[in-house]
């Protein structure tokens, strides 16, 4: 388990800024957030790289705050992987061990399996520079993980990485998190990266964590217009919420939805593109809020398709090509907005 209570840096003009946070044991944790957010600087606070102004960091029951880095027993991986240009992959991945000073036999041991875990028993005799990207990160994750760690860090480890070759090693840190079940903090700006990867996600934005949670509660439930903006809600508006009868929605002046927020008065309120279904007529449905707009801008986004409705405000909806082909999309096309009352996300 790794705790940090109330943990501080001030780096020049960069203040990490009372970090609490309780990462619990053989979890795969992810730390997301923008570039300059102070995601290394916190991954590199932990591993004992810069010595906290203020707050405590401990590991499995000890205070490690004021240890060295080579005592805390940490494994950490950076985005550019950092081997030995002058080894070859066998003691690149031996480092570690060697350092300890273990037998010829444990070495041996130790490096078939995880060898054979990373999948990179052919590498062993090659240099760094004759690697590809993938076969680095491999060669790196060996390393860091040889040595038997009670926390692994990741520093943006798949950020250089070609989509292709990025997607294929979600699937390996996940299979070889199983295997090994090492504390695991991994730092992304890719939000996508950490809903497959991770048990649970920490934003970090200025140098302050801003919220906790499972990716899809953070995905469904940001709490503020920063996060929702961040985690991919582009449908964002001000609005009051208001009660009639039993019931609660959200009024934006010309339009009012229904919603299962239990807040009240002033609030920002969010919709995910892909939780609005598009139609050319009205129809009956358990969906309770409805919108009639024109189609004011079509254009691609990766294999959908995003549609802005102009309905007295600007909704972006997200649909498939194959929708799109269906139901002749075109600007100036007038079509019902329909989605659900869960669908409306409510926070101040």
């Amino acid at each position: 388990m790794i705790r940090l209570n109330d943990l501080s840096k001030h780096l020049g003009d960069f203040i990490l800024d009372g970090i609490n946070l309780t990462v619990q044991d053989n979890e795969y944790f992810v730390i997301l957030g923008p570039t300059g957010a102070g995601k290394t600087v916190l991954l590199e606070t932990i591993a004992g790289m810069y010595q906290p102004d203020k707050g405590e960091i401990w590991i499995n029951g000890c205070n490690v705050t004021s240890k060295c880095p080579e005592e805390r027993n940490i494994g950490f991986v950076y985005q550019d992987y950092l081997l030995f240009p002058h080894l070859r992959v066998r003691d690149n991945i031996l480092f570690g061990l060697k350092i300890r000073r273990l037998s010829q036999r444990a070495m041996k041991t130790a490096l078939e399996q995880m060898v054979a875990l990373l999948k990179i028993e052919h590498l062993l005799e090659r240099y760094p520079d004759t690697l590809s990207g993938g076969e680095q990160q491999r060669v790196a994750l060996a390393r860091a993980l040889i040595t038997s760690p009670q926390v692994l860090l990741l520093d943006e480890p798949l950020s250089a990485l070609d989509p292709p070759t990025r997607e294929e090693f979600q699937a390996e840190l996940k299979r070889i998190h199983q295997y090994a079940r090492t504390t695991t903090i991994h730092i992304t700006h890719d939000f996508d990266e950490a809903m497959v990867l991770a048990d649970r996600v920490g934003i970090i934005r200025s140098g302050k964590l801003e919220q906790v949670g499972r990716p899809l509660d953070l995905f469904h439930k940001p709490r503020s217009r920063e996060i929702a903006r961040f985690v991919g809600m582009e449908n964002i508006f001000p609005a009051v919420v208001r009660k009639y009868g039993q019931e609660k929605y959200v009024d934006l002046g010309s339009l009012r939805w229904r919603t299962l927020s239990e807040l009240d008065g002033e609030v920002q309120v969010a919709i995910r593109p892909e939780d609005i279904i598009l139609a050319r007529e009205d129809f009956t449905s358990s969906a309770q809020n409805r919108v009639r707009g024109i189609v004011s801008a079509i254009s691609p986004r990766g294999g959908m398709v995003k549609v802005t409705l102009d309905a007295g405000i600007p909704l972006v909806v997200l649909v498939t090509a194959r929708a799109r082909e269906e139901m002749e999309l075109e600007l100036g096309q007038e079509l019902w907005a329909i989605f659900k009352a869960t669908a409306v996300h409510v926070f101040k």
